[in-house]
């Protein structure tokens, strides 16, 4: 982000960051201190698992958006100009929201630790409620057509997101 975008940004854009921020890194810090903690291995992997899903939903973004964001040359891939409905933006509207969401929940079964649980707990709340933000943001951006790709395509469940395009792809037999 650059000093431009700040400076547009009011308090109430950052709140949610200056709450889930440090409660995501003091979960990683605990993750080195307290690394399945209760021995209970499934979960442990069961978090690698969802961790390596995280960074798949990180990245993808920044692709699509290069591709197919109508991004001008130069800039960040966030500063799109075109509305992005394929690929992973097919499948969730906030991918990027989706891979923070997924970590945190990842480093929660990681620990195993109560402490990382209670703060993962809150910092997955305020990062979903970022997600809110954002779609209003968006919105205002793309208008109508947004609006539309809203009832098509769900925030941040992958799942749903998935059985959806899988539906969209599949024709229809009578």
């Amino acid at each position: 982000m650059s000093r431009r975008d700040l400076g547009n940004m009011t308090w109430k854009d950052l709140i949610l960051s200056c709450i889930y921020g440090p409660l995501m890194i003091l979960q990683l810090l605990l993750f080195f201190l307290y690394n399945n903690y209760l021995d209970v291995d499934v979960l442990a992997y069961f978090g690698l698992a969802l961790w390596v899903l995280s960074g798949v939903f990180g990245i993808l973004p920044i692709y699509t958006f290069r591709k197919r964001g109508g991004v001008p040359e130069g800039q960040s891939y966030m500063k799109t100009t075109k509305l992005v409905d394929t690929g992973v933006y097919s499948i969730v509207r906030h991918p990027q929201y989706l891979a923070g969401l997924l970590l945190i929940i990842a480093l929660m079964l990681m620990t195993q630790y109560w402490l990382s649980v209670i703060a993962g707990a809150i910092a997955f709340a305020t990062f979903y409620f970022d997600t809110l933000r954002a779609d209003a943001n968006l919105v205002e951006k793309f208008g109508n057509d947004y609006r539309l790709y809203m009832e098509r395509v769900p925030r941040v469940n992958f799942l749903l997101g998935i059985m959806r395009r899988t539906r969209r792809r599949t024709p229809r037999t009578q």
